[in-house]
């Protein structure tokens, strides 16, 4: 039977923007090989193949492959898949219906929040599959030496560069200006013979702004998973969100950033953040935003 497949773009409201994604809606019977291959195929950041859970209280099993590798998860997967099948309203004869989605995930389970305009689907907002983790402190001259920075473009009065996580690891790192962060230019033999040395996934840069409507613009290389930029990442902003709550002194808050990414490569999405803390811990993470549907076919296997 030909695997049906869906496109979308994520974090945005506008076709051609944001982070496209390839959604494999009926992938039960392919091995994990073929799933790689079809992804690299693809050749997006990301495309998830949509499988049947393993308990019927859930709605899927997702497995979310890059050009290279599988992952544990990911954001606007998650994010956009949740759209193609709220918008279906039916998974392998199985309603999918309400405002609410779990998926089965190798992170384990996320659940999703749909957005709607009125009847109509407009987007999704996950839920982070584990809490804030916080891990080793990354040199500057490394961030420095990968992003084709200077260690003076680095901001390290709020942090210093980290590895931190909510299901996937990223380093993040702080820039003095927007400046800096649009001269920012990814050093591929950098990332695959230094940063790939780390347990991450890859590096997000990003500064705090004072913009109409805009709190963060981000950026993020993964030139060794062949992703030279990404235009939009919510595995790395959910664990900038958790961080920044993390690092705020009031003990219990809730803490809401919105985040520009994509703007330098012609693709610029919007990612909703947030992060609640009680007593001094980061105890929920989300990360959410619009997607619209792009293109639909078949796949011969």
């Amino acid at each position: 039977m030909p695997l049906r497949f869906e496109t979308v773009d994520v974090f945005t409201t506008e076709q051609f923007t944001g982070n496209p994604l390839a959604v494999v809606l009926n992938a039960e019977g392919l091995t994990t090989a073929q799933m790689q291959a079809i992804a690299a195929e693809f050749n997006l950041s990301e495309t998830t193949f949509v499988l049947p859970p393993s308990d019927p209280a859930h709605t899927a099993t997702v497995r979310i492959f890059t050009p290279k590798g599988e992952m544990p998860f990911a954001g606007h997967p998650n994010v956009g898949t949740a759209f193609v099948l709220a918008r279906a309203g039916t998974s392998y004869g199985q309603p999918v219906a309400g405002d609410r989605v779990v998926f089965e995930e190798k992170a384990g389970l996320v659940p999703i929040e749909i957005l709607r305009d009125g009847a109509v689907v407009t987007g999704a907002k996950l839920a982070s599959p584990r809490l804030l983790s916080i891990g080793a402190e990354i040199p500057v001259e490394l961030i420095a030496s990968a992003c084709g920075l200077s260690v003076d473009d680095i901001e390290t009065a709020n942090h210093r560069p980290l590895i931190a996580s909510c299901g996937a690891a990223f380093i993040l790192a702080e820039l003095k200006s927007t400046a800096a962060l649009q001269l920012a230019t990814a050093q591929a033999d950098v990332f695959r013979r230094e940063v790939a040395k780390h347990p991450v996934t890859s590096i997000l840069i990003y500064t705090q702004v004072d913009e109409p409507h805009l709190d963060i613009r981000a950026r993020m290389f993964a030139p060794q998973h062949n992703i030279p930029e990404d235009p939009a990442t919510g595995s790395a902003n959910v664990a900038l969100i958790g961080l920044l709550a993390q690092l705020r002194p009031e003990p219990t808050l809730t803490l809401r950033k919105r985040i520009a990414q994509g703007v330098e490569m012609g693709r610029p999405s919007l990612l909703h953040a947030e992060a609640t803390k009680q007593d001094g811990v980061v105890t929920a993470t989300y990360i959410g935003g619009s997607c619209v549907p792009v293109m639909t076919g078949t796949i011969e296997v």
